[in-house]
C-alpha cells in the first residue's frame, strides 16, 4: 500500500509541461510580439494629412498572419509531448 501511496507523490511532483515546451512557448512568444511589432505604425503627424501607408502589405497582410501563427504555434507547443 505504501508503494502506490509513493508512486502517486512522485507523479505529482513532476512538471506537467517539460523544458522543451518552455521553450518552444517562448518561441511562439516571439513571434507573436514580432507580429505586433510590425503592424504598429502608419499614422500620420499631421491630422490634416491622410498617410496610405497604414494599408501596406507588411500591416495588413504579414502581420496577422504572423500574430495568428504564433498563437497556433503556442497550442502545438502546449500540446506536444516529448519523450524523456
Amino acid at each position: 500500500m505504501n508503494s502506490k501511496k509513493n508512486q502517486g507523490q512522485e507523479s505529482k511532483s513532476e512538471m506537467t509541461l517539460g523544458r522543451k515546451n518552455y521553450i518552444m512557448i517562448a518561441i511562439g512568444l516571439g513571434v507573436i510580439i514580432l507580429g505586433m511589432i510590425l503592424m504598429a505604425g502608419g499614422g500620420s503627424d499631421n491630422p490634416e494629412v491622410f498617410n496610405y501607408e497604414m494599408f501596406s502589405w507588411r500591416r495588413i497582410t504579414l502581420a496577422p498572419i504572423l500574430i495568428v501563427g504564433g498563437f497556433a504555434f503556442e497550442v502545438f507547443a502546449i500540446m506536444k509531448r516529448f519523450k524523456e
